[in-house]
């Protein structure tokens, strides 16, 4: 445990060696929406590399969603906190230093949409992980019918929902006079710019004809919805991450973050208000990045889910711990293979062999400890960007995609476990909000067929799967296989029939 009479890292304590850049009195240019570990150790570190290259307005006024201590932490520490970049034998700590605010939006709420409407805002970034969006899995458009969408809709209070504070501020942008903006997503979503932009013109058709058809014209030519993929592993703080700030700075830091050394960030360059200048911390920008985000949303995000649902299931804490278990890395070396990568163009500037022997590296990271539950949480939202397309390109050239069709079972395995079937601590940790709908599913099917039929035909991996029977046997089997047998017995069953 991190002693608590070490002084605290601020920025009178920083080390200089460790500081990104130089800047002062950096004036708020970003809002960003959600402030994890994985936009501190990502985003937050490019925007400082691109300001110790060039200056500009580009402070960052972090927003967390509801959770408190991330924002109080940073606020005590003068918005400073160390990004622990790690890997067996080997620790670099950078401060990033780029901060310039920090709010809770469930408790200033009206704070965040006058934020995001400030006339020195020129982006607003988001991390609110796939869920945060509030679409529905099945149509991916926006969930009318949730709660906070429909409360938000009415103008019940300040906004509750990611796209309703959105919209609210923009709202405002453009009552104020305020300049254009860009809208960032840095989330795993298929074509995230424009799935955000998709979102926020639904929520925004919805409300009162005499408020869209306004805020309709000026989100034409006064937003832009640039598409991203960003790429870093990056897992929950521990004792053993602030331990090693403790050991190497001689501070306490209550809001460090640990990331893998890798790092990679691939944008359109579509920004309406200026930007930072990332390229210099080594982002590309390109006008085509979906070959780039289906790659690394099949190869590196599909198949770490397997790994994740396959080692929850054996009983690994851990993604490194899943990945040592050989029946786990053959299993990731085939959905890879076999399953993903005949789908896929592969940018002309990415070498193949490299990169996949790069995931797997980065996989096997024991100092890192990804831990399963995290990979494994939200896989309702998730597989969907990762299975379905694929599945339905072997399937309609006359293959059955065996390891995609496990990586469904083991997910529902772990989020409904048959009778018999103890799945484990870290599967019945795993957070997810179709958990309920799979356990009705499980109770009221009269044979495991009839459970995947009714998940297919419900839409969780979209529409096109339930037009393939086939598919919907071997998912079935695979859960039978792992319920009597195991996870290991069930990737053997795969790994001969592929």
């Amino acid at each position: 445990m991190t002693a608590p009479t070490l002084p605290r890292l601020d920025a009178r304590s920083t080390p200089g060696r460790s500081l990104l850049h130089r800047r002062t009195g950096l004036e708020t240019g970003i809002v960003h929406l959600g402030l994890g570990n994985f936009h501190r150790a990502h985003q937050a570190v490019y925007t400082a590399a691109a300001l110790e290259a060039a200056d500009g307005p580009w402070g960052i006024l972090g927003v967390a969603n509801s959770s408190a201590r991330v924002a109080e932490a940073m606020r005590e520490q003068d918005f400073r906190y160390s990004v622990v970049e790690i890997e067996p034998g080997a620790a670099r700590i950078v401060v990033p230093g780029v901060h310039t605010g920090a709010l809770v939006a469930a408790r200033r709420p009206e704070a965040v949409v006058e934020a995001i409407a400030a006339p020195g805002t020129r982006v607003v970034s988001l991390t609110v992980t796939e869920h945060g969006y509030t679409f529905s899995p099945r149509t991916g458009r926006l969930d009318l019918d949730h709660p906070d969408v429909r409360a938000d809709l009415r103008g019940e209070g300040a906004p509750r929902s990611v796209v309703g504070r959105l919209v609210r501020g923009l709202q405002r942008r453009l009552r104020g006079g305020a300049p254009p903006v860009t809208v960032l997503s840095c989330d795993n979503l298929s074509g995230n710019g424009d799935q955000t932009g998709r979102l926020v013109r639904e929520f925004a058709a919805a409300l009162p004809a005499a408020e869209s058809g306004e805020l309709a014209e000026w989100l034409n030519h006064s937003a832009t919805f640039p598409n991203t993929m960003v790429d870093r592993i990056v897992p929950a703080t521990t004792d053993a991450y602030r331990d090693v700030v403790a050991d190497r700075l001689g501070l306490r830091d209550d809001a460090a973050v640990p990331a893998e050394p890798f790092t990679m960030w691939v944008l359109e360059d579509r920004f309406t208000a200026g930007r930072p200048a990332w390229e210099h911390a080594g982002a590309l920008f390109t006008d085509d990045v979906e070959p780039y985000e289906l790659l690394k949303l099949r190869l590196l995000n599909g198949t770490h889910s397997l790994i994740a649902y396959l080692g929850a299931l054996d009983g690994q804490a851990t993604v490194p711990e899943a990945i040592a278990r050989p029946f786990v890395a053959d299993a990731a070396h085939s959905v890879l293979h076999d399953d993903y990568l005949p789908t896929l163009t592969v940018p002309d500037d990415i070498d193949p062999d490299a990169y996949v022997a790069q995931l797997f590296d980065r996989w096997a990271n024991s100092a890192l400890g990804h831990r399963t539950r995290q990979v494994g949480s939200d896989g309702s939202v998730k597989l969907r960007q990762r299975v379905p397309e694929p599945a339905l390109h072997h399937l309609s050239r006359g293959r059955l995609p065996h390891h995609l069709a496990l990586t469904v079972a083991a997910y529902l395995c772990c989020m409904a476990p048959p009778p018999g079937l103890d799945a484990g601590p870290h599967a019945a940790d795993m957070s997810d909000p179709a958990r309920a709908g799979l356990r009705e599913h499980a109770e009221r099917a009269t044979s495991t067929r009839d459970f995947v039929a009714a998940v297919l035909d419900e839409g969780l991996l979209g529409d096109g799967l339930r037009e393939h029977p086939a598919f919907t046997e071997r998912v079935a089997d695979f859960v039978d296989v792992i319920t009597r047998h195991g996870a290991a017995a069930a990737a053997a069953e795969a790994r001969t029939a592929a």
